[in-house]
């Protein structure tokens, strides 16, 4: 940096914060949110940043939401017809997700075995 410019910087902040400036701030005295983005790739750190913040979401992660939706709604399907054709749409979405290979493995679901459901579902 410039020599001398830290200390125009400090006197700055310093008349700043005097005028009170900074009291007004949104999350004043509120702890910083910081987020962890290790598991994405340092490539594309940036462009997820700002598409989060333009309210947009990788295709992973909406794939990954839409497969947690519909695994949700597994248990208010009544027919086991139509449950075997709802977990076959997951596990092709999950297929999905698993092969497109830009992701971490933290984002890589399991398949639903029907088996596994309806065990689960006798349960109940």
């Amino acid at each position: 940096m410039i020599p001398g410019f830290d200390d125009i910087i400090e006197q700055r902040i310093q008349e700043s914060l005097s005028k009170g400036e900074f009291d007004n701030l949104p999350g004043r005295g509120k702890p910083l949110q910081l987020e962890d983005d290790s598991h994405v790739p340092e490539d594309l750190r940036m462009a997820y940043k700002v598409l989060k913040n333009a309210g947009c979401l990788p295709p992973e992660i909406e794939l990954k939401k839409e497969i947690l939706q519909m695994k949700d709604m597994l248990d208010a399907i009544p027919e086991e017809q139509e449950k075997v054709r709802q977990i076959r749409r997951i596990n092709y979405k999950i297929m999905k997700l698993n092969t497109m290979g830009r992701g971490s493995p933290l984002f890589e679901e399991d398949e639903i075995y029907y088996r596994k459901v309806v065990d689960r579902l006798e349960s109940k």
